[in-house]
């Protein structure tokens, strides 16, 4: 009898633990603040708008600010906080350090904004600002505009240590992609759709300099990079470049949210590795020539792909807080 109660314990453990990301994620929901900050949308709008407005690296700095932040120990924006003496924060992993400073000013500007509403003040995460103003930068850039979940706490950790091994590398080949993106949950449409967040954006020489100039022994330039390409890319490029050199990932229409990151993997313009296998590899090629062909199929799929991401590793309860400052903890 004691052998069969102790199974039973070990079995509702077993059960509790495999439903807490379930009821995590299960407490997002659209207006999560309608009644403590009802106007908490137009609100962080307005700000990222604002921003958007002195500058478009607004665009790209905040949506990579969102995948980096969800990709290491879930949507909780960790990726925020500063490191100080005695903790060096995710921020400061040398696979964060390009993340652009106009997407952390865009997510402290937005709370600055709802906190100076006295019926808000403390009342919304750091995460779901980050999450909608990610929402509101793909609106303003012309891609989709979708209702987003809310309902995230802020994480009370934030370390280096913790993004190693997280986050996907340029040279990844698609079983590494689809690997690292189905440890979240996503799947290989998800992970296809949110890689046309590169339709915005930049990227530094030295992240695809070994495409362009020693790529293999038979080959300097990688074969399936488009010639006309990879001579621009060298021009832009040289050798010797300054490091802080970095130019546009999408070379025809690097400010608009669009599909045309397929457009361009089909002519052999996906400017990393990771990007232009999703043409070179059978499996994932007809699903760039079918969002390449339509542009509210993508939409969809990447409404879709964005709202999994967001529900990803969610902080409720004693897991999480409301930060006053979203760079420091409370």
């Amino acid at each position: 009898m004691a052998h069969f109660i102790t199974f039973l314990l070990v079995l509702s453990l077993s059960l509790t633990f495999s439903l807490l990301p379930e009821t995590a994620s299960a407490q997002l929901r659209q207006n999560y603040y309608a009644k403590t900050c009802p106007n908490v949308e137009s609100i962080v709008r307005n700000a990222v708008t604002q921003k958007f407005r002195q500058t478009f690296v607004t665009v790209p700095a905040t949506i990579r600010l969102f995948f980096h932040d969800c990709f290491v120990q879930g949507c909780d924006a960790s990726v925020i906080i500063q490191s100080t003496g005695s903790n060096k924060a995710e921020k400061d992993h040398p696979n964060n350090l390009s993340l652009a400073g106009d997407g952390f000013d865009t997510v402290i500007k937005a709370k600055q904004a709802v906190d100076a509403v006295p019926s808000c003040r403390n009342k919304v995460s750091c995460a779901d600002i980050l999450a909608m103003a990610t929402r509101d930068v793909i609106a303003l850039s012309g891609g989709p505009s979708y209702a987003v979940e809310l309902g995230r706490l802020d994480g009370l950790s934030s370390t280096a240590a913790s993004v190693n091994g997280k986050l996907p590398h340029p040279d990844f080949n698609l079983n590494q992609l689809n690997s690292m993106f189905a440890a979240h949950g996503l799947t290989q449409t998800d992970m296809i759709a949110l890689s046309a967040a590169h339709t915005v954006g930049f990227s530094h020489c030295s992240k695809f300099s070994n495409r362009i100039y020693n790529f293999s022994r038979q080959s300097a330039v990688d074969p399936t990079l488009n010639r006309a390409y990879a001579t621009q890319l060298q021009q832009m490029c040289p050798k010797n470049v300054d490091p802080r050199i970095a130019i546009n990932m999408d070379p025809n229409t690097p400010r608009a949210f669009d599909n045309v990151y397929y457009k361009n993997l089909q002519q052999g313009k996906g400017l990393f590795t990771s990007d232009q296998v999703l043409f070179t590899d059978k499996r994932s090629k007809p699903v760039v020539n079918a969002w390449a062909a339509n542009s509210n199929t993508f939409n969809s799929a990447f409404i879709t792909a964005i709202t999994k991401l967001g529900r990803v590793g969610v902080k409720t309860g004693r897991n999480g807080n409301i930060r006053r400052n979203c760079d420091a903890f409370n």
